[in-house]
């Protein structure tokens, strides 16, 4: 599998994980900068994900 692959596939595995914390944990009060948002929780845990998967 090529990096680019694996980099793809963590990244889609973060943005879902980063979804399903928004979801099911979220922010009540909106003050919780990653949680309180789906779009800014997708991103940054798909590039985490991504990141991971590379291993760099």
């Amino acid at each position: 599998m090529t990096l680019l692959a694996r980099m793809l596939i963590g990244g889609v595995v973060g943005a879902v994980l980063g979804f399903a914390l928004y979801k099911f944990v979220g922010c009540k009060t909106g003050a919780c900068p990653i949680t309180a948002n789906p779009f800014i929780s997708m991103a940054i845990y798909g590039f985490v994900g991504a990141m991971l998967a590379s291993g760099k």
